[in-house]
């Protein structure tokens, strides 16, 4: 396979095929974040990335899952899209899903029947990073995207049929802002729904444009203790109907918790409160990773 620079993925395609369909990602201002920064963003010729996968299908004798890469894949126009798609069917019947990374403003750019287009192609998970339902944070961080915004993009993709894989960050608040940051979490959480809620805890780059404010004490980051109580907050905050499952088992993670919204959300709750009493059992930051 071809790739340019570093890959990313989420944890649960660590057993895809994944293939670039472009190259980086179009906003690439958020804060925070550092995986972008050694690129420009492009998107790739249609002709390459067909390419790819037939030296996949050379290369695999069983594919039964794809994920499209760089960070904001669905930045493609449908029509492009369906080219691949309409290849992958024809290329891997034994395919399962596809998944693909979609910013909140690639969603919004297209309408329900878009998205109902391309699940019917294939298309079973967007990943979309939420990362806090605060509008104060979510300025602060640069995400381009207002709470609303990511409301509308996330209600847009499950009432398409797509699952919405949507991540969070704590401690992206910081110690001003935490508190906030996890009520209105939990209450986005409630309000979308989605499939999959993925949590991460924040850790800073040296190469994200957030470090120089940690570095400076303008941006002051959350003890592990903090960061627990912090997630108690939005879980107690999060009020669903239908089942969402919940994960909060990233390398980034000090407890790792699993478990299925409504039905786990007081159990974890408990674990978190077990390890606020027991801190010992937290990981330690040596084996913490982006």
């Amino acid at each position: 396979m071809r790739y340019e620079g570093t890959v990313y993925r989420p944890p649960s395609e660590a057993y895809s095929l994944i293939v670039q369909v472009t190259i980086g990602c179009a906003h690439n201002e958020c804060t925070f974040c550092s995986m972008f920064k050694d690129k420009k963003f492009r998107v790739r010729d249609i002709k390459e990335v067909l390419e790819d996968f037939d030296i996949a299908r050379r290369t695999y004798r069983r594919v039964e899952r794809i994920f499209l890469a760089d960070g904001d894949a669905l930045v493609l126009k449908n029509d492009k899209l369906i080219v691949i798609l309409d290849y992958i069917n024809k290329l891997f019947p034994e395919c399962e899903r596809v998944s693909i990374y979609g910013s909140p403003q690639d969603v919004l750019r297209k309408s329900v029947e878009e998205l109902k287009e391309l699940r019917e192609k294939g298309i079973e998970i967007i990943y979309i990073g939420a990362e806090s339902g605060s509008d104060r944070v979510l300025t602060d961080v640069c995400k381009g995207a207002s709470r609303a915004e990511i409301i509308e993009a996330i209600q847009r993709i499950e009432a398409s049929g797509i699952k919405a894989s949507v991540t969070f960050i704590s401690g992206l608040g910081g110690k001003e802002n935490w508190k906030e940051h996890a009520i209105e979490t939990g209450t986005m959480i409630s309000q979308t729904e989605p499939s999959y809620v993925g949590l991460l805890t924040l850790m800073v780059d040296p190469s994200a444009s957030l470090y120089k404010d940690v570095k400076a004490g303008k941006f002051e980051m959350l003890s592990p203790e903090e960061v627990l109580t912090e997630t108690a907050l939005m879980l107690e905050n999060i009020d669903v109907k239908k089942t969402c499952v919940f994960r909060s088992n990233h390398a980034s993670n000090y407890v790792a918790l699993r478990g299925d919204l409504p039905r786990d959300k007081d159990m974890m709750i408990r674990q978190l409160e077990d390890a606020m009493k027991n801190t010992g059992s937290l990981k330690d930051e040596r084996f913490r990773m982006l």
